[in-house]
């Protein structure tokens, strides 16, 4: 399998997972898209060039490190001995370990500049009580977005991103010009510069 086909393959039957169906996620046509089907996609991913994090980066739809941790757990349980059922345990746990950030970070907004709409990626090494504050040119706070508690992982994808609408608290839409977003995640705190074109 093509590297493109088999990420897109693990997401398809990872979207489908625990369904009674016909579809391109029942991989062995059992009508059952269960912990066997994931981990042998999976298991696909190890002949493909690529390490599992490069893979992913970016995919709309790529699970999360607590999907990839359940998927592990139930795979355990399983605990088939066949090699190609084996690979897929380990490629998970490659997974697993590529999704779990070394440092909380605050990465670059997309697109920037952006006119209307930016989403903001982050990562989290450990859990924590997210905020991210949007502050004018003259540190005057414009838009507050309190994102509650989020799990240790990568926050990079649109699905996934802290999403501003280029709004204030009010609803308005703001002015062209240079801003400023400040990451709170317990007590990491990193702020980085934005620009909205209209």
């Amino acid at each position: 399998m093509a590297k493109h086909i088999i990420k897109q393959d693990l997401v398809l039957v990872a979207g489908k997972f625990g369904e009674t169906c016909e579809s391109a996620a029942d991989v062995n046509g059992d009508g059952v898209v269960n912990i066997a089907h994931l981990v042998l996609v999976a298991g696909a991913l190890g002949n493909a060039a690529a390490a599992p994090s490069a893979l992913f980066r970016h995919l709309e739809g790529t699970p999360t490190r607590t999907d990839v941790e359940a998927w592990l757990r139930e795979a355990r349980r399983v605990n088939l001995t066949d090699p190609a059922f084996q690979r897929g345990i380990l490629i998970l746990e490659q997974l697993w370990a590529a999704l779990t950030p070394k440092e909380t970070a605050l990465l670059p907004n997309y697109p920037n500049p952006f006119n209307p709409e930016t989403w903001i990626p982050y990562q989290l090494a450990a859990p924590a009580d997210v905020n991210i504050s949007i502050y004018s040119a003259n540190g005057q706070l414009v838009r507050m977005l309190a994102l509650s508690q989020q799990a240790a992982g990568i926050y990079e994808s649109r699905s996934r991103a802290a999403y501003w609408d280029g709004r204030n608290t009010l609803g308005e839409s703001v002015a062209s010009g240079l801003y400023f977003y400040t990451l709170t995640a317990d007590d990491f705190t990193a702020t980085r510069k934005m620009l909205i074109m209209k």
